[in-house]
């Protein structure tokens, strides 16, 4: 059965193979599967060999893993995993590697990435929800002040200010999205039923509909995969493109793009500067190194962005004496954002869908890494 594979991890070759004979998915994850999935596997393609190994790929990316030997290696077809990832000559008939995560950058330098065509595919989709409910859930705590009442609470202190009411809810406010993938979709959903008006920022131009259409994956009735939500559209990748996505009178600032070269640092000093118009509260739910840290402390101390809320930073866990701990109208959480108890199943819904092309010998699949791109 197995020469029936291709041998060249190299090739990209993708073959129809209705049951999947000869195929074999190693899962690497510590959690168990949810009852019933090795039989609903083996209903769809009974010739796809399961092999789940309770093993976290996120603790060493090098260690070895229990009871998957040389030889099982050399039969893995599919690789369900996250950092950990085998050697070219470990995996000679490895066709397809489904990541635990959306974000890819920590694959990108690896020669089973580089040095190969096999698909990668990502997570994408898979956190919209809980990342978009903390992303308007902390925009709220700062609209409501609910920081500030959680000390009164604590002191046992019942504060109620006479006069105006001062309290600016979110009907009518603009929320700009910098990375209008899968999270930033949801993020858009939720926002707009709130009343919010939603711009939009890719590094590509979307100028039709077909364009601003997304692929990926999203929970069912979820997001805007038809990209029919933004009023507006921003893209680019120069300093003015972005400039004036962020000069375009932002309440709320969402920075959901991955990390990448091109990411890495794209909002500094100069940034904040524009941003001081509107005085934009900042929510990033990407990754740390996209804002310059030092910047965004001197951006919060001289008034420039009414607040932010950060799920990451950089560095990142964050020093107990850093001084974004204690500056004002900053919720900070510990890159938890994502988590959610139904992350695993929607995680095994992309990877049902993956296998499912890999049958009908498709060579797309979806949430699939571009190797141009980096994610």
């Amino acid at each position: 059965m197995g020469n029936s594979l291709p041998d060249n991890p190299s090739s990209g070759n993708v073959v129809p193979n209705k049951d999947l004979v000869g195929h074999k998915l190693l899962i690497l994850s510590d959690i168990d599967l949810p009852d019933g999935y090795r039989e609903r596997l083996h209903s769809k393609f009974p010739g796809l060999q399961v092999v789940h190994s309770r093993f976290n790929p996120w603790k060493d990316a090098t260690a070895s893993i229990p009871d998957v030997s040389d030889e099982d290696w050399a039969t893995v077809t599919v690789l369900l995993t996250g950092p950990r990832l085998p050697t070219i000559e470990e995996a000679p008939k490895m066709q397809l590697v489904q990541l635990q995560s959306a974000g890819a950058n920590y694959v990108l330098e690896k020669p089973l990435f580089v040095d190969t065509k096999i698909p990668f595919c990502t997570a994408n989709g898979v956190a919209g929800p809980p990342i978009a409910e903390w992303v308007i859930c902390t925009y709220l705590a700062y609209q409501h002040r609910i920081p500030h009442y959680l000390n009164n609470m604590r002191d046992g202190n019942w504060e109620r200010t006479p006069g105006a009411m001062t309290t600016s809810d979110v009907v009518a406010q603009r929320v700009g999205i910098l990375g209008y993938g899968s999270i930033g979709r949801q993020v858009a959903r939720v926002a707009t039923a709130m009343g919010m008006e939603v711009y939009a920022y890719t590094n590509r131009p979307r100028p039709t509909p077909e364009s601003r259409r997304d692929h990926s994956y999203h929970p069912p009735g979820l997001g805007d995969p038809e990209g029919a939500l933004p009023t507006r559209w921003f893209s680019g990748t120069t300093a003015p493109a972005l400039g004036e996505f962020l000069g375009s009178g932002l309440d709320l600032l969402v920075v959901a793009v991955p990390l990448t070269p091109e990411t890495r640092g794209m909002l500094g000093a100069p940034q904040f500067q524009i941003l001081a118009a509107k005085r934009t509260y900042v929510s990033n739910i990407g990754r740390g190194p996209t804002i310059v840290t030092d910047d965004l402390v001197a951006a919060l101390d001289a008034g420039l962005i009414r607040g932010a809320a950060l799920d990451v930073t950089d560095p990142e866990p964050l020093p107990r004496d850093h001084p974004l701990w204690t500056r004002k109208n900053v919720i900070i959480t510990p890159h938890v954002s994502g988590h959610s108890d139904s992350y695993y199943t929607r995680l095994l819904a992309i990877l049902d869908i993956n296998l499912e092309k890999l049958s009908e010998g498709k060579g797309e699949f979806i949430n699939q890494v571009s190797r141009k791109r980096g994610y």
